[in-house]
């Protein structure tokens, strides 16, 4: 890679940008008598304010990890005596599986079933770091999976607006590099325009069916993003004509006010004004075996990688 191009991590880890607060509604869940949490397994040693799914499992809550949501409402017509929340965080990708399960549930009559939905949307996220001071960015590497589902037409606003070029990419290294050079050609030749560099996953109208069932039953709320804050329209709800599916109707909770553990700036990774071994905590209090911030829990994690692939800071 040549000297002058630096590749920062952004917000694109779902489990890593879930704000404690929503964490720790997740964790209340479990807490609760006569409930199942489903999740998917990144989610579960995610620290929030004061606990941790896998935590609670390990005190006796009832919290497993399935594979899909459609595992879960399987789970949910077994045990018609419990009630079964899926936790469900992630970008769009997952969401019309999602949205597919409710409507199902419906159909069947299930009402054990329910969703907590701490879902988010990508472009609007994008449009607070461009105008976000701290973050100088030049172009920007849009996230592939994500674009199999909205097409391009969500992010021409960052070139039309902004002047910001975008390339959606694949996930192989060849994607990557790829993704790169069609970046760096539209920089030298002053152009900005989105484009689509993993063709053979992406079109430019993005999946029409998968939409339309997001947007017949969930719409767009509020949502905080861990550190960037409450981004409008970001979020994901469960619509009203679905909300008996919803697990913060069915299932009363009262969570703790939310905190952030004193140290980590998985915030400040997550916005590209930190790289993850720039963090005092990095490879020292801070492992995959025992993570203090998301970014270092999930795969997808900026720390997680870094902790991985390279040597910073690891001591000798």
């Amino acid at each position: 890679m040549p000297e002058k191009v630096r590749l920062i991590s952004g917000p694109g880890c779902p489990v890593c940008v879930t704000a404690n607060r929503d964490i720790d509604k997740a964790i209340e869940f479990a807490k609760q008598p006569g409930v199942i949490v489903t999740t998917f397994g990144d989610m579960m040693k995610v620290p929030g304010s004061y606990s941790s799914l896998a935590r609670e499992k390990s005190e006796g809550g009832d919290v497993r990890i399935v594979y899909s949501p459609l595992d879960a409402l399987a789970l949910a017509q077994k045990h018609p005596d419990k009630q079964v929340v899926f936790v469900g965080v992630g970008f769009e990708t997952t969401v019309p599986l999602i949205a597919a399960a409710i409507k199902r549930a419906k159909d069947a009559g299930v009402d054990n079933f329910s969703v907590f939905s701490a879902h988010k949307t990508v472009p609007a996220a994008l449009d607070a770091l461009v105008n976000d001071p701290e973050v100088k960015i030049d172009a920007l590497i849009l996230p592939g999976h994500v674009s199999t589902i909205i097409g391009v037409e969500p992010y021409k606003f960052l070139a039309e607006k902004y002047g910001v070029p975008g390339v959606i990419t694949g996930f192989e290294p060849v994607d990557v590099l790829q993704g790169v050079l069609l970046l760096l050609n539209q920089l030298v030749e002053g152009r900005a325009e989105i484009e689509i560099g993993y063709a053979r996953g992406v079109h430019a109208e993005g999946n029409v069916t998968a939409k339309a069932l997001i947007a017949e039953v969930f719409e767009p709320v509020d949502s905080e993003w861990r550190g960037i804050g409450v981004i409008p329209g970001t979020g994901l709800g469960v619509r009203e004509e679905f909300s008996a599916f919803d697990a913060e109707k069915r299932v009363p909770i009262t969570p703790p006010e939310p905190k952030e553990i004193k140290g980590c700036q998985c915030g400040e990774v997550l916005r590209g004004v930190v790289l993850p071994y720039e963090c005092k905590l990095f490879s020292r209090a801070c492992t995959p075996e025992h993570p203090i911030g998301p970014c270092m829990v999930s795969s997808e994690g900026s720390c997680a990688a870094y902790y991985r692939y390279t040597d910073y800071g690891k001591e000798s």
